[in-house]
Order: C-alpha cells, then structure tokens, then sequence
C-alpha cells in the first residue's frame, strides 16, 4: 500500500498504560503500550478488555496507575491526576456507531470536528471522508445506512475529533461477514494513515490476525502475553485461555505471482513460497495469511504424488498440551512458526519432539487472508 498524508495529527503519539482497578470480585491488573497502528486487546469474554479501553477513555476512574500519551499525563493516582474524559482528546467507537439518527451524515462528522477546536483544520474533513469512502453518503440520515457504512461515519466523527489515541470496543462485533468484509479494507487503511495509536478490542481471531501490528492477550484482568500477531497468536500454551479452539500461525506474505492460469497467486513467505487463491491479490502486495493448524498435516519425509501444493521444511519447535485425542506442535519453518493439529496417536508414532525434522503439509485453500 503506497504512503499516504496520514489524517491528523501529524505527530505519531505513544500511548503507555499501567493501571490496576477492582470491579466488585473482578480485578483488572494490565500495563501495555501503543504506537501508530493497531495494538489488539484479545481474550475471552470477561477478560477485562472493554474495562481496560473504559479507564483509558476515562469512563472508569482506576483504583491505582498511571496513563500518559508522550509524556502527557491523562492520570496518576500517585500524584492525584485525572484528567476528565472531554479533556483527553481520544477518540472512542463503539460496537454500534451510535450516530445523532436527526442529523445527516456531514453533520454527524462535523460534530467530531468541532471538539477538536483550535486543532482542527478544514482539509481534514475531505481528507478523513475520502479516507473512508463515504463522500456519496454525506446527505444521508443514519437510518438510510447499512450497518457497515454506519460504522464508517463513526470512525470519521472520531477522526475529525483529532485524537491523540483511537478506542476501537469490538467495532465489527454487530456486523454480519458480509458488512464486515465491507469495512475491513477501510480499517486496515486507518491503520496505515492514521498516525495515531488505535487500541482495538476484539474476540474475532481472525480480525487481530489481519489488522494488528500488536497483540496484547489478557486473561481474568491480567496481560498474559503481548507482541507480534504470529507469536502470541502462534502459541499452543496461550490457546486455552485466548477463548478459542482455533489454534493456527499468522504469517506475512508479499505477492509474487497474481494468478498463474489456474487461479492461484504464488507468496513469499518466511516459511517458503506458497500457493493461495488470486482472488483480489495483485503482484508487489503485502498480506497477511492465518494458517488453521486444523489444515495442517505433518511428515516425516517429503510427500509425493499428493495433491497439496504447499509443502515447507521444518523442525518442530514444541509439543503442546493434549487436546482430548488432539495435540498441536509448532513447527519452525524458516523463523515462521506454523502450528498442526494431529492426533496424540500420530505424534506418537513419529515421535515428535522439539527438533525432530518435519515437513508441514497445507492445502493452498486453507489460506485466508
């Protein structure tokens, strides 16, 4: 994706929070930080996500902690700070967009602007509406939007705001596939103009795989891991208390070929070169691919005559804990940690352990990018 003049302000911000709170017998204990792009809060249902994003917006008043953006203190229990939310200058985006149903959508986004006062500027507005695609829909009321373009106003209304951070609570959660594969693209070009550090909560696996430069994963209040997608996502150990049985590796890929003549485009990856579907995939362009250890086999010897296309080298990196008849190993193809699902039985019989030489076996339909 070429570079573009990114939407205000023009200063990348670092946002740092260390703050702990008790909500009745729920305590929140999480310290992470943030820059441009997007850092994803995952984890289960109940993990403290959302209460995490309240005490950064100021809606939860922490029980202890501090909060600063570059350096600018919004609170610090030590020295009695806190600043109120309308002083914090962040921009918060709900589950459901939550737009003035009276007011057309160039009002709806006006509104945002007018909070940033003095820091606004008037090409900001034709510059966050064309960012986001909504110019057509600017005399429109909310009610004549899909749920999709909704969100979009809203994004832009927090835009407009100029804030020093983005607050994302779960923004697709309401949206059907077909609405959120409308919004995605719209959210991975915020990501890369914005500027400004957007902290994004979600449960959906597959959403953290495609948009977060960091992944931040809390359990029962407390960061249990944070980093790069493809190694706190790619962990067999973190599976169970990231509330979701679908294990598997996130890998980034550069466009090589766009379509061979059967439908496929050729990747590069850390791993090797793979095969996937062209679908929408032009050459020179960079993806990120998840990878479901559920479509992942493993071998001992290179296979032939098969009809897999994507065969990488590897050694297995760990074994992890059983699954009921199932156990997933990591396998280490090239510094790109893959992740199978097989039977215990299978592990077994090959006697797998860190270091034994493997080869990963994938399906080029298993890829979604």
């Amino acid at each position: 994706m070429s570079a573009r003049q990114p939407v205000p302000p023009s200063a990348t911000a670092r946002l740092s929070v260390a703050v702990r709170h008790r909500l009745g017998a729920f305590r929140l204990d999480a310290g992470f930080s943030a820059e441009s792009g997007i850092t994803a809060l995952f984890g289960r249902s109940g993990s403290g996500k959302t209460s995490l994003v309240n005490v950064i917006a100021g809606l939860i008043r922490p029980d202890e902690g501090r909060i600063d953006i570059d350096g600018r203190i919004l609170v610090d229990t030590a020295a009695g700070i806190f600043v109120p939310p309308h002083r914090r200058r962040i921009g918060y985006v709900f589950q459901d967009a939550r737009l003035f149903p009276h007011l057309a959508v160039r009002n709806n986004l006006l509104y945002g602007r007018w909070f940033a006062g003095a820091a606004g500027r008037r090409d900001d507005f034709d510059r966050v509406v064309e960012m986001l695609g909504i110019g057509h829909l600017l005399d429109r009321r909310p009610s004549l939007l899909s749920g999709g373009e909704r969100q979009r106003v809203a994004i832009g209304r927090a835009l407009l705001s100029v804030p020093r951070v983005l607050l994302m609570d779960e923004p697709l959660a309401s949206l059907d596939p077909g609405r959120k594969a409308e919004i995605l693209p719209y959210i991975e070009r915020l990501r890369d103009e914005a500027g400004v550090p957007i902290v994004y909560v979600s449960h959906a696996i597959d959403e953290v795989a495609r948009l977060a430069g960091t992944v931040v994963l809390l359990a029962g209040g407390q960061v249990l891991a944070a980093g790069a997608p493809e190694r706190v996502l790619g962990r067999v150990d973190l599976e169970p208390l990231s509330g979701t049985d679908e294990a598997g590796a996130v890998l980034d890929a550069r466009v090589l070929r766009e379509d061979d003549g059967f439908g496929l485009a050729e990747l590069e990856t850390r791993a090797g070169r793979v095969f996937v579907p062209a679908s929408g995939l032009t050459a020179g362009r960079s993806v990120r691919l998840r990878i479901r250890a559920r479509d992942v086999m493993l071998a001992a010897d290179r296979p032939q005559g098969i009809s897999a296309l994507n065969i990488l080298a590897g050694q297995v990196a760990s074994v992890g804990a059983a699954h009921g008849a199932a156990v997933d190993v990591q396998v280490d193809c090239g510094g790109a940690l893959l992740v199978a699902r097989i039977t215990r039985r299978s592990a077994a019989q090959m006697n797998l352990a860190a270091g034994t030489p493997v080869f990963a076996v994938v399906k080029s339909v298993s890829f979604a990018s």
